[in-house]
């Protein structure tokens, strides 16, 4: 669940929590519900970057910092592009969610994420 000045959005994600999750994302799907996401979650805060091999959709790349705060959005990004798409520094969590979404609901930097894998002490939104 993400909240933030703009209101609140629940989306129902998959969790990629490995390394084999981790590299096979979001490749090789032709779509995603609308209210559906991908969390990616790293056990050590750390500079992330992502890319679109082999992804199909566009996707919005929302980076978020272990206390649960989005640090960075990236929109839109193409499909099938290798580009590197940096995410930061200090980062545990990337939710990847319909390209164009976080535009058109208003979610921006410094919204907050609620989601069970943060240390619940530090989260700014303890579940």
């Amino acid at each position: 669940m993400l909240r933030g000045d703009w209101g609140e959005a629940r989306f129902t994600v998959e969790i990629a929590d490995n390394d084999s999750e981790r590299a096979q994302g979001l490749m090789h799907r032709p779509s995603m519900p609308l209210s559906a996401g991908m969390l990616f979650i790293y056990e050590r805060p750390q500079q992330l970057s992502f890319w679109m091999r082999n992804t199909l959709i566009p996707l919005d790349m929302l980076f978020i910092d272990p206390e649960g705060r989005v640090q960075h959005i990236h929109h839109r990004a193409v499909p099938l592009d290798e580009t590197p798409i940096p995410g930061g520094d200090g980062l545990t969590h990337v939710l990847e969610i319909n390209g164009g979404l976080a535009k058109r609901m208003g979610i921006s930097e410094g919204s907050s994420v609620r989601h069970p894998s943060f240390d619940q002490g530090d989260a700014v939104w303890p579940c």
